[in-house]
């Protein structure tokens, strides 16, 4: 705590200040220091009393509150419209696995989260986090909905590098929520975030985005290769893990994964994984069983600096700088070489390195692409086909 010093003794006599207003026939205005002790009992008032209001005053009061209580009631109705329409789509999973780490003779572990019901390439699913069902078997993964009904999963797919799995579910009834087009979420957007904190299943909190791209977590063991999260401060903390992030249409634009903090508890900071990656995952781990993930063949500059920037007659280091280009790739088939800057992906403006990868990772493979290059100072766009990582096994 900073030190306190006392006031000189000339600042210790309390003030207060009093207008003196102008009389009708024009006198100036002006304004005159007068010590507290000089007022009348009748003209203080003790800041710590409440003023007490007559009865006319305090309808009046209720009346003007009601009417500015109309936009916020509006804005509640929406809010509880939503909290109908996602309920029923919300589920709460429970997994059993093998303890990492057996003591007391405990040979396994409980792990419980959330997920969200949508439609996947004709399939009902559920859609959660890689993290809450791995190492759980199919007979160990207990999903309860909204009406207190128990499913176990008919079949299961999950993607380490993003950390999402896909329950395929089979039942009466199911309400499914409804996906976000991608990149439609802006930095300031209202969001829900929906799921089952410590247990406590449906709960709701509401809150706004306030990043997005974040691309640099450091997550343990290395997980989730492929990061570009919406960050928000809707309250969300362990078992909130794979629920949805859900904009005020009620469309689904995140799945929750993680909190930054320094307590294991919520701190105003949490992570989800856009809608546009998420679908993307999905359709392929339905369709194919494993992602299918696009491939370019270019070794990018982890570090790409201003310096660098200098040299290649940029202004600052954005986008991603190529250092070396595989044979027969992509790359190599359009002339891409040492010292190219990628600007723009698909329409996209590219940020870093980390970026490229992740837009890369989420097109299709056999996908033709529009790209932007920075070269010899100037703008050069190019035309390629991305292939599929598979045909590059080496990379």
């Amino acid at each position: 705590m900073p030190a306190l010093s006392r006031l000189p003794a000339w600042l210790a006599v309390p003030w207060v200040v009093v207008a003196v207003v102008a009389a009708a026939r024009g006198d100036d205005a002006g304004l005159r220091l007068m010590p507290l002790e000089s007022l009348s009992s009748a003209d203080r008032v003790d800041p710590m009393r409440p003023t007490r209001l007559s009865a006319a005053e305090r309808e009046r009061l209720y009346d003007q509150a009601a009417r500015d209580a109309e936009h916020l009631e509006q804005q509640s109705r929406q809010l509880r419209r939503l909290t109908r329409l996602l309920q029923p789509a919300v589920v709460h999973i429970e997994a059993r696995k093998p303890a990492l780490r057996p003591r007391a003779g405990r040979a396994s572990e409980d792990e419980a989260g959330s997920g969200v019901i949508t439609e996947i390439a004709g399939r009902t699913v559920v859609i959660t986090n890689r993290h809450v069902i791995e190492r759980s078997p199919l007979d160990g993964i207990s999903i309860q909905l909204d009406d207190r009904r128990e499913l176990r999963p008919r079949r299961l797919w999950s993607d380490a590098a993003t950390d999402l799995a896909v329950i395929e579910i089979e039942a009466v009834d199911l309400v499914t929520a409804r996906l976000a087009p991608a990149d439609t979420v802006a930095i300031g957007d209202m969001v829900l975030a929906i799921g089952s904190p410590f247990g406590l299943q449906q709960s709701i909190t509401l809150g706004i985005v306030s990043a997005i791209g974040r691309r640099d977590l450091e997550l343990e063991e290395g997980a989730v290769k492929f990061q570009d999260f919406i960050q928000s401060d809707a309250a969300i903390n362990p078992g909130n893990s794979g629920g949805p992030l859900v904009n005020m249409r009620g469309e689904v634009v995140g799945i929750n994964t993680c909190i930054a903090s320094n307590s294991g508890g919520f701190e105003g900071l949490g992570f989800a994984i856009p809608i546009g990656m998420v679908t993307f995952v999905a359709r392929q781990l339905v369709e194919h069983g494993s992602v299918q993930r696009g491939f370019l063949g270019v070794g990018l500059d982890r570090e790409f600096s201003q310096d660098e920037a200098w040299r290649l007659g940029m202004v600052r280091p954005v986008g991603a700088r190529v250092e070396s280009v595989t044979p027969g790739s992509p790359a190599d088939l359009a002339a891409l070489r040492r010292d190219d800057v990628v600007l723009e992906f698909a329409g996209r403006a590219v940020d870093d390195d980390d970026h490229l990868m992740s837009l890369v990772s989420t097109t299709p493979a056999g996908s033709t692409v529009e790209v932007v290059l920075f070269r010899d100072r100037a703008r050069l766009p190019l035309t390629l086909n991305v292939v599929s990582r598979d045909s590059f096994p080496a990379e």
